[in-house]
């Protein structure tokens, strides 16, 4: 066994004897000329394409990484009726299957990029030498050469190389070009060119192009824009249509491709001619196929929560919210947005009405070229045929304006006489050269429109689950993005009473416990004097029930009820009701402290659905591009949302969980008294809606910001009216004045098509018949269904119905006596008459 491990002296012999003869027959070989310039050839060679492989190839990307390609996508948000109404990306894409590309719109890039595309195999050589040529004539002059590359190449720049011009990435496009045609299909080719490909307006594929040029999908493009989108590739700016000679061009090169179509026999000479004749066509907004001007307010908050949860990432990414593809269920509903929008900016314009010309609402540098700067500013209008003009030019009568789509007009000094309210004399003779302004079409001409200085903010919310369907935080997202509705902190005035009496009812009081409207002072302490309350319209009216108070809105029975229960609880039941976190001083009890509307509008809906509280929401759940819900982490399907007629049918309830922060007894023992706000309060404006409401109005010192939150058992609204830099609205303006006609302007029609749903007690509740204006039981009488009826249902909390009695004959003779005191002037008391006859707190 070892002699065969090892090699005998025999055979080592014979080894060596074998090579002398072999070294022996190359050295009389390489004496020879034809052997030795072989050797040199073929060495040469092998170093070459050594060197070839060294320099292009060994770092060249795996083609068949294409298979898997995931281009970056848009996120698209869906209403909550599941269409798409809005999307978020730093490049505009739209991805589309190879079948979904009509047959001649993909002649019309063959025509114009590669006529020999499905013969070749991924180089056209003739192609490339003419490439060679081109260059090699140019270099040195600083003119960049032809490409010559086929759309196998362009994917394989594109997608794998990039865009750094020089010999040596054309032959790695070559090579990398020919191994794509290995394992990719023609048609899988021509579908990643036709979805990456960059066309300008930052539309990146044909269906982005489609909707950025015509507003159009691909499906219904004509011949005319196909062959206009296929010259794109060859560089974009080169045919803008927004400039002459980019527009001159571009008829020039679609035209050629229209005769390139017609000499490779895809289309006829009549169709050729006939497409050549039509205009260019293409719209000058930037379509991207959803209208841009839908729930501004709301969308930039959608994009901003997506961002707080998911990061700004540009780049590419399973959760990017501009790359990502994400889909993003959203509960906006496009009706109660449109109706939020329409009343709060109707009710901003007419309480600017007659207050003069608020100015411009942005500058450029006109020396800069006005339509550049214009587009660049980004500012615009939506509204009533309104739109932003610059002015370029004015003279004595006139001034000459300019719009972003290039277009210009004429001002007449008499369309713009209204006056000036910050600089005074006439709106014209304060406008100045560079000035961004609001104007609408006066015939052949334009006039001036002022843009209200007040701003405000609304939200619409289901009751059930925290869904916002509608948010609108301003009179134009375009023109401010500032979101009064999420932003804007505030002093929420008397809408903060409610949850003062929750508390209250929460520690011994009922709705009919009677507290004293009179003078309050409370000492504040060593060197800091006394703090005086009063009620927003002064007087006072003595001992009334709880009830009354909140219905009436007054200052000094909230005062009186929340020193009662103790500001340490006050707080902590707005603190609770996610309203904001205050001090225990009695001043937060009325409203001093500041909030959102979406807050405000939050608790509403909390005490409307007995106490339990579900965060506010923009979004319902988010899926990456593959389907997966990805946000929350916990969810639950939303039963009867997809139903296709809500007619008539209560509202669809999601499936969110919500955490129980109020006694359910005690937030409808609140709804039912803020029922009588709407009855007979400070709100009655809402009263002929004739179907069962709640909510509170409210308006802080100054008065500088005005209120009003309410709803139904189903959706509850709110809205804010006040300057961005808090300052006196006027002294009439009140919550029920101004916050609460809007309200109703915006709900009205929402209201309109769900059914008049009651708010239901939850089980413990006592509904018991009592005199409202004494808080006393009655016996023998039964109450209707009229608002300012003697008597009322009340709800009590088991054990707490009122004691004290009144008979039927005494409620009708106090009913007198109100009716004839209401006939004549009311004496007003004094304070020192209430503190003398009073005395106490309560």
């Amino acid at each position: 066994m070892e002699e065969a491990a090892s090699t005998s002296p025999t055979t080592a012999f014979r080894l060596r004897r074998d090579a002398r003869g072999i070294f022996a027959r190359l050295r009389s070989l390489w004496g020879r000329r034809w052997f030795r310039w072989l050797s040199i050839l073929g060495g040469g060679f092998i170093a070459f394409c050594a060197i070839f492989w060294l320099i292009f190839a060994r770092d060249l990307p795996d083609a068949t990484s294409l298979l898997e390609y995931e281009p970056p996508l848009p996120t698209i948000v869906r209403d909550v009726n599941g269409s798409p109404v809005h999307s978020y990306a730093r490049e505009r894409r739209v991805q589309l299957q190879y079948s979904d590309y009509p047959p001649l719109l993909i002649r019309a890039y063959l025509a114009a990029e590669d006529k020999t595309f499905f013969e070749h195999h991924g180089v056209d050589i003739p192609g490339f030498f003419g490439a060679v040529v081109d260059y090699a004539s140019k270099l040195g002059s600083g003119q960049r050469a032809r490409g010559g590359s086929t759309i196998t190449q362009q994917v394989a720049k594109n997608l794998l190389i990039g865009d750094a011009y020089s010999p040596t990435r054309k032959v790695k496009e070559m090579i990398l070009a020919y191994r794509m045609e290995q394992v990719l299909t023609k048609q899988q080719i021509l579908e990643l060119y036709l979805n990456q490909i960059f066309l300008g307006r930052n539309a990146y594929g044909v269906q982005a192009a489609a909707r950025a040029y015509f507003d159009k999908d691909v499906a219904d493009l004509k011949l005319h824009e196909m062959a206009y989108l296929a010259i794109l590739p060859k560089g974009p700016a080169n045919y803008r249509p927004e400039s002459a000679t980019g527009h001159e061009r571009a008829l020039d090169r679609r035209n050629w491709a229209l005769g390139e179509m017609e000499k490779n026999g895809w289309i006829s000479a009549a169709q050729r001619d006939a497409a050549r004749a039509q205009p260019l066509g293409a719209v000058t907004a930037h379509g991207s196929g959803f209208d841009a001007r839908a729930g501004g307010y709301y969308m930039e908050e959608v994009r901003r929560r997506l961002i707080e949860r998911f990061g700004e990432k540009a780049a590419d990414g399973p959760n990017s919210v501009y790359a990502g593809g994400l889909w993003v269920r959203s509960p906006y509903d496009p009706m109660m947005q449109e109706q939020a929008q329409n009343a709060l900016r109707g009710g901003l314009l007419r309480f600017d009405a007659g207050r003069g010309w608020s100015g411009p609402v942005g500058r450029i540098n006109i020396a800069n070229g006005w339509k550049r700067e214009l587009a660049a500013s980004y500012v615009d209008v939506d509204y009533s045929g309104w739109r932003v003009a610059a002015v370029i030019d004015k003279s004595a009568t006139s001034a000459s304006i300019g719009f972003a789509d290039g277009a210009t007009g004429t001002l007449p000094a008499d369309a713009a006489q209204m006056p000036a309210r910050k600089t005074g004399g006439t709106a014209f003779a304060a406008l100045k050269p560079g000035d961004l302004i609001v104007v609408v079409a006066n015939g052949s001409s334009y006039a001036l429109r002022s843009i209200p200085e007040v701003s405000g903010g609304m939200v619409i919310e289901d009751t059930h689950g925290g869904r916002i369907h509608a948010m609108q935080g301003g009179f134009d997202a375009r023109l401010s993005a500032y979101n009064r509705a999420t932003q804007a902190q505030r002093q929420p005035g008397s809408t903060i009473k409610p949850f003062v009496y929750a508390a209250a009812l929460d520690n011994g009081m009922t709705p009919a416990s009677i507290i004293v409207d009179g003078p309050l002072c409370v000492y504040q302490g060593a060197g800091l004097g006394q703090k005086c309350f009063r009620n927003f319209s002064g007087g006072s009216a003595g001992p009334q029930t709880m009830r009354w108070g909140v219905e009436q809105s007054r200052n000094l029975m909230t005062v009186r009820a929340a020193s009662q229960t103790g500001m340490d609880r006050v707080v902590r039941t707005i603190k609770n009701m996610g309203i904001g976190d205050y001090q225990p001083y009695l001043s937060f009890a009325l409203g001093a402290g500041e909030t959102t509307v979406e807050r405000m509008v939050n608790a509403y809906a909390t005490l409307a659905n007995h106490g339990k509280q579900f965060a506010p929401k923009v979004m319902d759940y988010v899926q990456d591009r593959r389907g997966k819900v990805i946000w929350p982490d916990r969810w639950r399907a939303c039963d009867g949302c997809n139903m296709a007629n809500w007619d008539g049918k209560p509202m669809p309830r999601f499936g969110f969980e919500g955490r129980q922060v109020m006694n359910p007894m005690t937030a409808y023992q609140v709804v039912h008294i803020a029922e009588g706000v709407v009855q007979r309060g400070t709100a009655t404006v809402l009263a002929d809606l004739d179907r069962p409401l709640f909510g509170k109005t409210g308006t802080t010192n100054g008065p500088t910001n005005v209120w009003f939150v309410g709803g139904s058992p189903d959706l509850v609204a709110g809205v804010y009216i006040g300057y961005d830099q808090p300052r006196s609205l006027g002294g009439w303006a009140q919550g029920g004045r101004i916050a609460a006609p809007i309200w109703k302007a915006a709900m009205a029609p929402i209201l309109e098509n769900m059914p008049k749903t009651p708010f239901v007690a939850p089980a413990g509740i006592r509904m018991v018949a009592i005199d409202r204006r004494s808080g006393k039981r009655v016996y023998g009488a039964w109450p209707t269904h009229e608002p300012k009826a003697a008597v009322i249902w009340e709800a009590f909390k088991p054990e707490t119905e009122p004691r004290r009695t009144i008979r039927t004959e005494e409620v009708e003779a106090q009913e007198k006596a109100a009716a004839r005191a209401a006939s004549t002037q009311r004496r007003q008391r004094s304070d020192a008459d209430f503190l003398q006859d009073q005395g106490g707190i309560y």
